[in-house]
């Protein structure tokens, strides 16, 4: 069967927009699943509804990647789009057209420098993952590439502005706090360090927008089951190695100044794109109302005996506990618009409620503690201050990570904290070693004492959460309610 191309798409009976030709606007440093089900997605819907008329250019970020693959299929590539939406299961195609080719760095070297001198490029994207914005010293000006990616993009900036042309817009999605203003610490520091021109240094400053950005979306990737591929291949009528996959909710949050978002060609084309002078409280809502739904909820579901979110989602009572602690307790104390927050509180449902994703509650629990200080406590303390009580449901779910940790304590070893569920299967935590081996050495304390030296662990949670009026009798309560009626019960009654 035929890989994918322009002429073998021409050929089957794809009728949807397709773009062939059109300005490389764009240089991307990244090709991998996240990028090509995001921002390429979002370029892609800018060309067909607001006229952007640009083409992606990736970069391979390190020296094995897709550079290859992404060629032979002239940057063609299907996109999935999954999950559900409003309660409806929602299964979408869209062949993305926006990219034109793949440069891998480590023998093109040129041919990205060349790009960088192009009067048509506007746009650099790039994810390099949490460890790609960095500075190191062993990357040198005269590498063929340099080492590191700011070093790679200082020397794309230095041929632009050698060839006189105008700065550019620099979108940095890594998983990082302020990944735009780190991106741009790093490339100053490659400018000092390779002692460049001082007019070099004020044009990457004053002609170039280094913006920090919020990314949203799951992207799963490709297409694991083998008969899944083989039945999509004879529909589609060719055979595709870069088909990906992404759920169906999407968000992309810039950070940048006024005049910024009609530079951009997202607004017009009515993309989940928003350019805002500070991603910080996008990022608290995600963090507390995503993240924190998830960690609030997912270990008392385990005690429970649930094993995947969706079945969660399925259960009124779990529903019902995660719905609640999001309206009732997170939301009043986030500062945006109410009405944004629900409505992103209500697509939390919908992509828990996947029936594509088989998300496990126990990957979920990975380092829980340091989780549930991050994404769960800071709303806690922000409620106990705002209303001067309690938020039940976080005080439960609290409690909950305590009889998550404490269950019926087998063993500890190099694999972990071995516990078991009531009346269930054996499980192993993973966690810090400091948090494993505290828990077994108060394995065998009472419900009360367990509860005064978790609270009162300092580099648990970086303060003695004992001093919070009416926690330790609370908490104490809720844990024997889930150890003596389980954990369903718990929750239920906070209902």
């Amino acid at each position: 069967m035929a890989q994918l191309n322009y002429q073998v798409l021409k050929d089957s009976s794809y009728d949807g927009y397709v773009l062939e030709n059109a300005p490389e606007k764009v240089m991307q440093f990244g090709e991998g699943n996240f990028l090509r089900a995001f921002v390429d997605y979002f370029f892609d819907l800018a060309n067909e509804k607001a006229g952007f008329n640009g083409k992606v250019v990736l970069v391979q970020p390190i020296a094995q990647g897709l550079t290859d693959l992404i060629n032979r299929q002239e940057g063609l590539y299907p996109l999935y789009l999954r999950g559900s939406e409003k309660g409806k299961k929602v299964d979408e195609k869209r062949v993305i057209s926006c990219v034109s080719r793949c440069i891998n760095p480590y023998g093109e070297w040129d041919k990205v420098l060349e790009l960088a001198r192009s009067p048509e490029l506007e746009i650099i994207v790039s994810n390099t993952t949490e460890a790609g914005i960095v500075h190191e010293t062993e990357s040198r000006f005269d590498q063929e590439p340099p080492i590191s990616f700011p070093a790679k993009l200082t020397r794309v900036l230095y041929e632009r502005w050698k060839a006189g042309r105008k700065g550019l817009i620099i979108l940095s999605c890594e998983l990082i706090d302020n990944n735009g203003k780190e991106l741009l610490r790093c490339v100053k520091q490659y400018i000092d360090d390779w002692k460049l021109e001082p007019a070099f240094k004020e044009w990457v400053e004053k002609e170039n927008v280094f913006c920090s950005t919020l990314v949203d979306r799951i992207v799963p990737g490709r297409i694991r089951d083998p008969k899944e591929v083989e039945a999509l291949a004879a529909a589609n009528g060719y055979e595709d190695p870069l088909t990906d996959v992404g759920e169906v909710f999407g968000f992309w949050a810039i950070e940048g100044p006024e005049g910024l978002e009609d530079r951009l060609p997202f607004k017009k084309a009515g993309v989940p794109v928003t350019v805002v002078q500070d991603v910080t409280p996008y990022k608290k809502r995600k963090v507390r109302i995503l993240n924190g739904a998830h960690t609030g909820f997912v270990l008392g579901a385990y005690l429970a005996g649930f094993d995947i979110v969706r079945d969660c989602m399925e259960n009124d009572t779990i529903r019902g506990f995660m719905n609640r602690m999001l309206e009732e307790e997170v939301i009043p104390t986030l500062p945006l618009d109410k009405k944004d927050l629900e409505e992103f509180a209500a697509a939390v449902q919908d992509r828990f409620n996947n029936p594509f994703v088989n998300h496990e509650l126990m990957s979920i629990s990975l380092n829980s503690t340091s989780k549930w200080r991050a994404r769960n406590m800071p709303t806690f303390l922000d409620y106990v201050k705002e209303k001067g009580k309690l938020p039940p449901f976080l005080t439960m779910s609290l409690a909950a990570y305590i009889a998550f940790y404490s269950s019926d304590l087998q063993a500890l070893d190099e694999k972990g904290l071995h516990a078991r569920r009531p009346k269930g299967n054996e499980y192993v935590i993973n966690d810090d070693r400091w948090a494993l081996e505290f828990f077994w050495n108060h394995r065998k304390d009472t419900p009360e004492e367990l509860v005064h030296a978790v609270l009162t662990n300092e580099q648990m949670w970086g303060q003695d959460l004992s001093k919070v009026p009416e926690l330790e009798e609370a908490t104490v309560k809720n844990l024997k309610l889930i150890r003596e009626k389980g954990a369903l019960a718990a929750y239920a009654s906070c209902l």
